[in-house]
């Protein structure tokens, strides 16, 4: 990057351009059209901001377009780390919409048959009978064997794997599904808000 304070005018013309295109950078990052947020000319356009904050500006329509500027760049990186952090929880409406209507397909699929991308036993949320009788026939599918697992156990199983994922996320409930990895058969947990 040039050096900052030769021509403040070009200078804040250019600023003026990155903010732009940091926000469109950061609007195809939340849509998945990019792998990863533009980290580079957000700290580029950090350091002119910085940069100008701490420089006099004699001419006054050129301090009140750069303190416009700044003001609009800190509203937009407040908006992009409040969407970050909603990513990082799981709760970004986009993210959760295509995780609800991904979940609805998979189970459009059991419904008719067609084999699922990953091998999963259904297992509704209420019907722990029924994860039970799924689990036992995939451990003996993949030949683990269930080792004289019992209904007993694996519902005190399930209730202390409740508790502590209730705990952690805060959430209402906790809905489990039978999911082999690799020839292991695993439970897979997943907080329901």
């Amino acid at each position: 990057m040039a050096e900052f304070g030769t021509n403040i005018d070009e200078d804040l013309q250019l600023l003026d351009a990155r903010v732009k295109q940091l926000r469109l950078d950061y609007e195809q990052y939340f849509l998945g059209s990019r792998p990863r947020p533009p980290t580079q000319l957000r700290g580029d356009v950090q350091k002119m901001v910085a940069f100008y904050a701490n420089v006099p500006i004699q001419n006054t329509a050129l301090r009140f377009k750069f303190n416009n500027l700044r003001s609009r760049f800190f509203s937009f990186r407040r908006h992009w780390d409040e969407t970050m952090r909603k990513i990082e929880e799981g709760s970004y409406e986009r993210h959760v919409f295509k995780a609800e209507l991904h979940e609805k397909e998979r189970a459009d699929r059991r419904r008719k048959g067609a084999p699922a991308a990953a091998k999963e036993a259904p297992a509704p949320a209420g019907a722990d009978g029924d994860l039970f009788s799924a689990y036992v026939a995939a451990r003996e599918q993949c030949g683990q064997g269930s080792k004289g697992l019992t209904p007993e156990k694996f519902q005190q199983m399930l209730k202390t794997q409740e508790s502590a994922i209730r705990d952690k996320y805060g959430c209402q409930s906790v809905r489990f599904r039978v999911v082999v990895e690799a020839g292991k058969t695993k439970l897979k947990a997943s907080p329901v808000k």
